[in-house]
């Protein structure tokens, strides 16, 4: 018999099994069918069938952070071009994937030259997608030939590790089939670059001039520290500084939420008073690792002058740039300057965490006070997280959020363990923690739990289908309100008094599902919770179900309004 040789398709699968990538998100197509068939076959690394392109680019977003590094397969333009959302969203925020998919061949390119054929799902220019992806990439490629293909895909893997961002690569359909040298045993790994020592220099001074004036500073800690493993030193930094801390909503989770240097995530007005004051108050915020959104604009409009920010993006203190300067360097060099200065660490204690019931029960929409059975988005995220607590399940989870109303509610947590909150909180897509469900509970080995409005849910509800397919145990609770309600915030807040001549704009108004109908069609357990006591059963009852996912209806008013997001809307 013989041997079957060793393909350009498993080279690259290959790298990515000994970068920990064991799973590969696929949508199939004829033009990529060398590399499907290889994945189908290759030891090591399982094919994840994704119900359509976003479903499987929201996955590998999540797998991404939660693993170091995400793959998806795709079908040439029509795939690339429905997944070029997802991939966005990693882009911004940091998630690194590799973009796989092959074009029309050798032999096809001489048709349509010959006889100007136009290939399906082509546009007729044949770098289309690779210009596209030029925009949300690092790095990319297009192997016309298995010549060279090892050190180009070598280069590729290295760019996305490096930079944490998604990478794409395009074979000519016979090239994923095509024999390859195998690659070395040694893992690849990622250029770490080195500052500018002058830069750097300068950099510090001027960065500990402000620090060491400051009476009440400030550490606002983001998702790029995870990103590029740096938890383990901003964890350094917080104990030889004695500062507090707190993160953006994106890097919510950058470390386990305990100790009494966490004061609570930072969510602009939708944060508990608490760390307002300590945000509002702060003479110097040192931000590492943010990515600053315009959900911060009032942060940025009174503190910039006073704020030390060191990121991916830029090193600056005060109005002062410095370039050929590395957040990790610019980390190090300020961690020595702490534990050489006598004056640190400081002895500063964070305000006391909420007692529960609150801040849920300090947020909650007042009208539904003389409804004490009646949930809200404050009451479900009450008895959720009191439910978590007490069952020790913090260690189990993971949560994953699109941009909803819940998303900002959630923001509110403590307690959650490091990297279990994934959220699209600066790219904002609705409908992200239905698809993300899949590659978080696959990435970190955790059990998803997505939290989605109705509005989100309806553009991903077939991810449950993806979720069931591979046995996922991962539950998906969807709050139906039939609105996008935090739509309505930003168009008219007055549409959540009560009253027949408040009414919400018929844009935002959602058709009725029939959500149980839906689990069972799409294979998922069903639940529907629409009174405290209802949903006490309903989590129960989760807590044991194995090897199948479940969707539950969180039934709440259509005019409930989180004091969180009122607070959002009074402010936009």
């Amino acid at each position: 018999m013989k041997p079957t040789p060793f393909t350009v398709a498993d080279y690259l699968l290959t790298r990515l099994k000994q970068l920990n990538v064991t799973d590969v998100f696929q949508i199939p197509g004829d033009y990529c069918k060398h590399f499907t068939q290889a994945l189908e076959h290759f030891d090591g690394v399982k094919a994840i069938g994704a119900i359509n392109e976003l479903d499987a680019g929201y996955a590998a977003d999540a797998y991404g952070r939660t693993r170091g590094l995400a793959a998806i397969s795709l079908q040439y333009g029509v795939s690339t071009f429905s997944a070029l959302n997802a991939v966005a969203g990693a882009y911004v925020e940091r998630s690194p994937i590799v973009v796989i998919t092959a074009t029309p061949g050798g032999d096809d390119r001489q048709i349509t030259k010959m006889y100007n054929v136009l290939y399906h799902h082509s546009t007729g220019n044949l770098s289309a997608d690779q210009e596209v992806y030029a925009h949300v990439t690092v790095a990319s490629e297009i192997l016309s030939t298995s010549a060279g293909a090892p050190e180009r895909i070598d280069r590729l893997l290295v760019a996305a590790i490096s930079h944490r961002r998604p990478v794409y690569i395009a074979c000519y359909e016979e090239v994923w089939g095509e024999p390859c040298p195998r690659p070395s045993h040694k893992p690849l790994e990622p250029v770490i670059p080195v500052s500018d020592p002058l830069a750097l220099a300068n950099a510090v001074t001027q960065a500990w001039t402000q620090i060491s004036a400051a009476k009440s500073p400030l550490i606002l800690a983001g998702v790029e520290l995870l990103r590029f493993g740096l938890a383990g030193l901003l964890e350094e930094i917080i104990k030889a500084s004695g500062f507090l801390y707190t993160t953006t909503s994106l890097g919510k989770t950058v470390l386990d939420e305990k100790g009494d240097k966490f004061i609570g995530t930072y969510s602009d007005a939708a944060s508990i008073p608490a760390v307002i004051e300590a945000v509002t108050k702060s003479d110097c915020i040192v931000a590492l690792g943010t990515i600053i959104t315009d959900d911060y604009l009032i942060l940025v409009e009174s503190k910039y002058a006073s704020m030390v920010r060191a990121s991916t993006e830029e090193i600056r203190a005060g109005y002062f740039i410095y370039q050929e300067v590395t957040m990790r360097d610019f980390m190090e060099a300020l961690l020595k300057k702490f534990r050489e200065n006598k004056s640190y660490p400081l002895h500063v204690v964070a305000p006391a965490q909420p007692t529960w019931p609150d801040p849920w029960a300090a947020n909650s929409d007042p009208h539904w006070n003389g409804q004490p059975d009646v949930l809200t988005y404050n009451r479900f995220f009450q008895h959720t997280m009191k439910f978590l607590e007490d069952n020790r399940m913090f260690d189990e989870v993971v949560f994953t959020l699109g941009v909803s109303s819940s998303l900002y509610v959630a923001t509110n947590a403590y307690g959650l363990k490091q990297n279990s909150f994934i959220s699209s909180a600066a790219w904002q897509c609705i409908g992200f923690e239905t698809g993300a469900a899949s590659g978080a509970q696959l990435g970190s080995g955790k059990r998803a739990w997505a939290i989605a409005g109705d509005g989100g849910f309806m553009m991903m509800g077939q991810s449950l289908s993806t979720l069931a397919r591979n046995h996922l145990n991962a539950v998906v609770f969807v709050m139906s309100n039939g609105v996008y309600a935090i739509e309505q915030v930003y168009v008219n807040l007055q549409s959540f008094e009560p009253g027949p001549e408040h009414t919400f704009d018929t844009f935002d108004i959602l058709p009725k599902w029939d959500y149980m109908a839906l689990a069972k069609a799409y294979g998922a357990a069903g639940f529907r919770a629409q009174t405290i006591d209802e949903l006490r059963a309903v989590l129960a009852t989760l807590k044991d179900l194995k090897n199948q996912p479940a969707l539950v209806e969180i039934v709440i008013p259509e005019k409930d309004l989180a004091g969180q997001m009122k607070r959002l809307g009074e402010e936009g």
